[in-house]
């Protein structure tokens, strides 16, 4: 098994007798990458990522994360990575600050470690006169923002992200697109969907194309144009694939 980097392992998810929202799902991402996942609403991006985090068990297959597997090691699978999910309406009642040090005490951060980048990240972000409101009080970018604050404070080797770009503005999404190829060109991961597939093809280094619970297409963007089109967009290459399944 490889030790480093992410392995989906012959995933597949079973709702019921006749439906698959993933079928046999295999792919292995090097450190040093970050993939876009993409593909139509329902297409079975959300249930890939949540068999990835461990929200969900995968019918057959498993994933790993650095050589551990989600299933049978889940808490070391778990410290690999940080989660930020497509809806960041959660913990409401807490303050801003309440929930960044809820997320720094889940994953062992010292007090003068998360002091820092808590002030750093919330800084970069535009949050730090907020810290101190309830998360219920936030507009839905600034909800959006301290999920990904708490997403990074352990300063995972895994970043999950499930259309982080929804609700930011430019500023902050041109932080988090920085800090995303920062993170990999440290020989990290990045895994995120997208519906932003101007972002997906200025930043990826692969590209994961899903409709109906089957793979498409995976591999680089060299890749995908040689096989469709060297003057085509990600977008059009994307359209033709989707309508064609």
């Amino acid at each position: 098994m490889e030790k480093n980097g992410i392995v989906f392992e012959n995933i597949s998810k079973s709702y019921g007798k006749n439906k698959n929202a993933v079928e046999h799902f295999n792919m292995t991402i090097a450190p040093g990458q970050i993939v876009g996942f993409i593909g139509p609403n329902g297409a079975g991006k959300t249930t890939t990522i949540s068999m990835l985090t461990g929200i969900l068990a995968p019918s057959t297959g498993d994933v790993f994360i650095n050589g551990n597997s989600i299933t049978k090691q889940p808490l070391e699978a778990k410290k690999q990575f940080g989660f930020v999910p497509d809806s960041p309406d959660m913990f409401l009642r807490l303050k801003g600050i309440e929930y960044l040090n809820f997320m720094a005490d889940v994953y062992e951060v010292s007090g003068e470690e998360r002091t820092k980048k808590i002030e750093v990240l919330a800084k970069k972000f535009g949050l730090e006169d907020a810290l101190n409101d309830t998360i219920a009080s936030y507009s839905h970018g600034m909800r959006q923002k301290i999920i990904v604050i708490g997403a990074l404070l352990h300063d995972p080797y895994l970043w999950v992200l499930d259309e982080p770009m929804t609700g930011l503005d430019p500023q902050s999404a041109y932080e988090l697109k920085e800090m995303m190829r920062q993170h990999a060109d440290n020989g990290k991961v990045v895994f995120f969907s997208t519906h932003v597939l101007e972002v997906a093809e200025k930043l990826c280094d692969k590209v994961v194309i899903i409709n109906h619970g089957i793979i498409l297409f995976t591999g680089t963007l060299e890749e995908i144009r040689e096989q469709f089109g060297l003057d085509k967009t990600l977008e059009e290459i994307f359209l033709e694939m989707t309508n064609n399944g």
